[in-house]
């Protein structure tokens, strides 16, 4: 199996990634999110998200995301902290607000959600994501950004 090639992570456009995640198979996504380059890739995923939110599909919407992302090396999680007021969406690497919605996923599933190469309903339904609080935002929570497709 083939390493999942990121020298120009960083450069990469999100359609680029998205080509990635798309040409890899479950093992390679689940081998990458327990390797060392798991925090490059999360701190690039998430700190493209604002850059990324569509303000005006957002409205007055005012929601603090939690998103838990599971499969470390170690068996632990990450957690990110997304904020969506006054038709912003900033960052958090340390959570330290409550959420108003919880997400809970695998390495290998979040990269796919993110890249738009998996449906978080089915995620959802099949228990491969976990959403706890309110379900309304989380319904809608991809409309809320340009999810690059491949």
């Amino acid at each position: 199996m083939a390493d999942i090639d990121l020298s120009n992570f960083t450069s990469d456009d999100p359609k680029q990634f998205a080509q990635i995640v798309k040409g890899a198979s479950s093992e390679q996504l689940t081998a990458l999110m327990k390797s060392d380059q798991r925090e490059k890739v999360l701190s690039e995923v998430f700190g493209r998200m604002p850059a990324l939110f569509r303000a005006d599909r957002a409205g007055t919407t005012s929601a603090v995301v939690h998103w838990t992302i599971g499969d470390r090396a170690d068996g632990g999680s990450d957690t990110y902290e997304l904020v969506i007021e006054n038709g912003k969406c900033e960052l958090s690497s340390t959570p330290t607000r409550d959420p108003k919605l919880a997400l809970t996923v695998g390495g290998a599933d979040f990269l796919k959600v993110v890249t738009g190469n998996a449906n978080p309903v089915m995620l959802f339904m099949t228990g491969k994501l976990k959403a706890k609080g309110d379900l309304g935002l989380a319904a809608k929570i991809g409309d809320l950004f340009d999810i690059p497709k491949a």
